[in-house]
């Protein structure tokens, strides 16, 4: 007999291969295991593209790179801000148009920092902050780059400053300006009179001499400006410019402050009253213009000398003014003291005395001789009199009829004439009327100290 084998239907595939034969447990605890999970089917591997290659590559440099920055910014602030090798406070002038490296190598002859390269790549690290600026700057001891720096971007430089003082003449102001060594450049032509604005003037090393004269005299008309737009409204003068002449003529008059708005007043009533102003300043600029100073005492000859400045000859004012006037003489001839006073004459004591009418002012004056010939007897026969004080003027008459508005003074000149009788002993050889202040302590030629931010006070003439 022949028996068929059935078929066996063959299991899918997907099972054969995922499930592993399960065999019979051994033990009853082992049947109540769990069946472990089968193993993740393995990954194909892809080969990495080009790109992505050198991108991955440039992440890392880029990263590599910024840490090496920071640590070395790090390091470089560090030693930038050591102490330098200066050792105690030092003036370094940095030239005008001057590079970094320049600079840098500046600082390390003069001693201030002691590499060059660290300083030029500080300052390009730096250089929003601002540019490093020419000048005079002080550098402090043992300051680090950093400091020097800061200095250079920050820091205000030396500022010197010139003291001009009231009364000198456009060409005495450009002398003193060409004597200052700090100051650079020419000055091309000598300013017109009374232009300039005596005052002290503070400016950098470098700054030309033509860049302060330009300074002053639009200091001069900014002053001016505001001055004349407060003027007093019935002042007998028309412009600015007859202002600026009247403010010199009391500038040289008197040097005391206390007395401009009365000097001004005088000459203010005798121009409403058409007098002449007779000032013996005006005499001295007639005959040496922009010098001014004559050097001696005022002739008689001189005195009736017909010059355009010659108020003693003239009427009103001179075409121009004597000399730069400050601000206090602006001031005063713009607003002066409201009185009828039309004469004056030195009081001795480095001021003067006022009169309104001619008969006080005689008593004034004789009052002013005794006071001469006291002086005269009391000193040697041949002794030079002392040069009077700002302003002061000396004289044993008044010139010509006696109508002047101060005792004018005068010296023996070459035709023989002589001044009133008994006013000194004959032969004695005695100068009078020097203009302003020449030879005093108060020449502001002389006395380099001149303050105008201190009060001005005169000393009282003593006898010798």
């Amino acid at each position: 007999m022949f028996f068929r084998r059935k078929a066996e239907t063959p299991a899918p595939a997907e099972e054969s291969r995922a499930v592993p034969p399960r065999l019979a447990p051994r033990s009853p605890s082992e049947a109540i295991k769990p069946v472990a999970a089968p193993p993740p089917p393995p990954r194909t591997r892809r080969e990495r593209g080009g790109m992505l290659s050198v991108l991955s590559g440039f992440l890392t440099l880029f990263a590599v790179l910024a840490v090496a920055s920071i640590i070395g910014i790090v390091v470089l602030e560090r030693e930038a801000t050591e102490p330098g090798p200066l050792p105690e406070d030092k003036v370094v002038v940095i030239p005008r148009n001057s590079g970094v490296g320049e600079i840098a190598a500046l600082l390390k002859r003069e001693g201030v920092i002691d590499q060059s390269f660290l300083f030029e790549l500080f300052a390009y690290l730096n250089r929003q902050r601002g540019p490093l600026r020419a000048g005079e700057f002080l550098f402090k001891a043992r300051t680090s780059i950093d400091g020097a720096i800061d200095t250079l971007i920050e820091g205000k430089p030396i500022l010197h400053s010139i003291t001009i003082p009231e009364g000198l003449t456009s060409q005495q102001i450009v002398q003193r300006l060409n004597e200052n060594d700090v100051l650079t450049g020419e000055v091309t032509e000598v300013p017109r009179e009374g232009s300039l604005l005596p005052d002290t003037y503070k400016f950098e090393r470098g700054m030309t001499r033509q860049q302060l004269i330009n300074l002053m005299q639009a200091k001069q008309r900014e002053a001016l400006n505001q001055i004349w737009s407060r003027r007093s409204p019935d002042l007998p003068i028309k412009t600015p410019q007859e202002l600026v002449i009247l403010a010199s003529i009391v500038e040289k008059e008197t040097g005391r402050a206390d007395e401009r708005t009365r000097v001004a007043g005088v000459f203010v009533n005798r121009l409403t009253k058409r007098m002449k102003l007779q000032s013996d300043p005006t005499i001295v600029y007639g005959l040496v213009g922009g010098k001014g100073t004559l050097g001696r005492g005022i002739l008689r000859s001189e005195i009736e000398k017909p010059t355009p400045y010659n108020t003693y000859v003239i009427d009103g004012l001179p075409p121009g003014p004597i000399t730069n006037p400050g601000r206090a003489s602006l001031e005063a001839a713009a607003n002066p003291s409201r009185t009828k006073d039309l004469y004056f004459v030195a009081d001795g004591n480095g001021g003067h005395v006022f009169a309104e009418t001619l008969e006080q002012h005689a008593r004034n004056v004789q009052r002013w001789r005794q006071i001469e010939r006291s002086r005269a007897v009391d000193g040697p026969v041949d002794r030079v009199e002392p040069p009077p004080l700002p302003g002061e003027t000396r004289g044993d008459i008044p010139a010509g009829d006696g109508l002047s508005s101060h005792a004018s003074a005068f010296t023996e000149d070459s035709t023989g004439s002589s001044t009133a009788a008994g006013a000194r002993r004959a032969g004695a050889a005695r100068s009078r009327a020097f203009d302003a202040s020449e030879g005093t302590p108060r020449d502001p030629l002389r006395n380099r100290t001149y303050d105008l931010n201190s009060p001005k006070t005169v000393p009282a003439l003593r006898p010798q």
